[in-house]
């Protein structure tokens, strides 16, 4: 059972010296579905618009919905994952996004708004369940690496529809185009259904696995997966542990959360990750429009030359570990800092260096990930404390990122040009970049 006293324990999974490659497999191939569906459009933007008879803010939708199922139903998808356990609720996130892709294909913007609504809602549980799943059937010293892999494919989807979105859409039309982007969700639901298979070929039920209950007779790993109790002052090698679960009564839980609302550091976490999503989904979603107006290409090349966004991205996602291995904390967020500002500065004052600035960007939106979520950790008092932080990190900062994409959409259309949304862009690296840099000073003084 869950302790009581701050320190969760997960159930050790079966054979856990071996290495589960079929779950890896499948959390890693599921994880391509988990962002590419919601950047698929933005390549081909311009013939949506010009299609459907909409604007640049109207088309910006079609990426900020799902980031608003991001904000609005965290609370819901856990409610999910608690009552159909891990491994059923991958499958229903996958399941559902694939439904949502043939939704976002039926003609009309209202049938593809609904689908990117319900591509988002399914993403929302994947983004959750995944890491719970790494934690529980990876041993303990492989959980970093197995993170790092499964973010940096996280990108690789990203990188994959961005690419071969536009050459699919010259051969078949954007809206197929968008649509065969299902197969890559249904490889991933086969995959896991193999998975699911075996396991109840093998006589392991889900619901004890999957509920957080430690069963009889079956070892616990407590000692390399929980993360104890910060002392206040800021310990960059508790930054290293996973996530906790949470065990507590609801009397204690709702004094945790009045306790976290007063700290600091939680609204600065909230500020910062606000702008990393904000920053993220919309570049994600101009940056195609954005360079084929400023270099003049055809919308092959700007989907190419975008997306370099994402894919150095994967290689991003490695670099804030490794530097936090070998670095005071301080380095990793401030290098992630220098990116972000030198994504948007790059831009504004020498678009011609076009890949230079987008392969910072990629460091940034990849490496500010971690670097945000591995501070949440190391400052939280408790594993209760961890979890409502990073709820409400996420859903407030998921909610001021879903304005992202229709604001600089809206900006570029009424300036008509790329100068004011870049200069917006500058704005909110700064205040990135002061967030996150007090943060990490209020946790270093541990007065957060």
């Amino acid at each position: 059972m869950p302790r009581l006293d701050g320190v969760s324990t997960l159930p050790a999974p079966h054979a856990r010296g071996a290495v589960p490659w079929l779950v890896i497999a499948g959390v890693l191939v599921a994880a391509l579905s988990l962002r590419g569906p919601i950047v698929a459009p933005t390549p081909v933007l311009v013939d949506i618009e010009n299609d459907l008879g909409i604007d640049a803010a109207t088309a910006g939708l079609l990426t900020t919905a799902p980031v608003l199922m991001f904000a609005l139903l965290t609370p819901l998808a856990a409610l999910v994952i608690r009552r159909a356990g891990a491994e059923i609720a991958l499958m229903l996130s996958l399941s559902g996004v694939l439904l949502g892709t043939l939704v976002r294909a039926m003609p009309g913007f209202g049938w593809m708004l609904a689908g990117s609504l319900l591509i988002g809602a399914s993403i929302t549980i994947g983004n959750i369940v995944i890491p719970v799943i790494i934690r529980r059937d990876v041993a303990s010293e492989r959980v970093a690496l197995v993170t790092a892999a499964y973010t940096a494919t996280l990108n690789a989807g990203s990188l994959l529809t961005s690419l071969a979105t536009v050459p699919l859409a010259s051969v078949v039309g954007w809206n197929l185009a968008l649509l065969l982007w299902g197969c890559t969700t249904l490889a991933g639901a086969i995959l896991w259904g193999v998975h699911l298979a075996r396991e109840r070929r093998e006589g392991r039920g889900w619901g004890s696995r999957d509920s957080g209950e430690q069963r009889s007779g079956t070892s616990s790993n407590a000692a390399s997966r929980s993360v104890p109790a910060s002392t206040g002052a800021f310990d960059a090698a508790s930054l290293t542990g996973p996530m906790p679960t949470v065990g507590m009564s609801g009397r204690s839980r709702i004094g945790r959360e009045r306790g976290m609302l007063r700290r600091p550091v939680v609204w600065l976490l909230v500020g910062a990750f606000g702008a990393q999503t904000f920053g993220y989904y919309g570049m994600s979603t101009w940056l195609p429009t954005l360079v084929a107006d400023t270099l003049g290409v055809g919308q092959a090349a700007a989907g190419a030359l975008a997306s370099i966004f994402q894919g150095v991205g994967i290689a991003g996602a490695f670099l804030v570990p490794l530097l936090a291995r070998f670095a005071p904390p301080v380095v990793p967020a401030a290098v992630v800092c220098f990116c972000w500002l030198a994504l948007s500065v790059g831009l504004l004052l020498a678009p011609g260096a076009f890949v230079v600035w987008v392969g910072f960007g990629a460091i940034a939106h990849a490496g500010g990930f971690v670097v945000i979520f591995t501070l949440l950790v190391g400052v939280a008092r408790s594993d209760a404390e961890a979890a409502g932080m990073s709820a409400l990190v996420q859903g407030c900062g998921y909610g001021i990122g879903a304005l992202g994409a229709p604001l600089l959409g809206a900006v570029h259309e009424s300036t008509g040009g790329w100068e004011v949304p870049l200069i917006i862009m500058i704005a909110v690296a700064v205040a990135y970049t002061v967030l996150l840099l007090s943060a990490l000073a209020t946790a270093r003084r541990g007065k957060g």
